[in-house]
């Protein structure tokens, strides 16, 4: 990541952000994450927030033509959509 971005001309640095109170299982999955992917915690928040607030735009034929590459990849026979169904409700009440 940038330490600095520019905005139309201008030097803009970024803000610092101190958060608190933070669920001890937040802080346990994060510290983790940033442990998998090699980053700060500092880092791993960012990256976490820039995914949930700032997702990528992707065309609908773009999304269309991924999800086709992801069923063709799996096992012919093997995932039908009433066992996704079937699967999507087992951990519902």
């Amino acid at each position: 990541m940038k330490p600095y971005w520019f905005h139309i001309g201008a030097l803009i640095m970024p803000t610092t952000l101190t958060l608190k109170n933070i669920p001890d299982a937040v802080y346990e999955r994060l510290k983790a994450a940033a442990a998998t992917h090699r980053r700060s915690l500092n880092s791993e928040a960012i990256v976490c927030l820039e995914a949930v607030l700032l997702p990528t735009r992707m065309a609908a034929g773009e999304r269309l033509a991924r999800a086709r590459e992801l069923r063709a990849a799996l096992p012919q026979g093997e995932f039908r959509a009433r066992d996704i169904d079937a699967a999507k409700r087992l951990g519902r009440p």
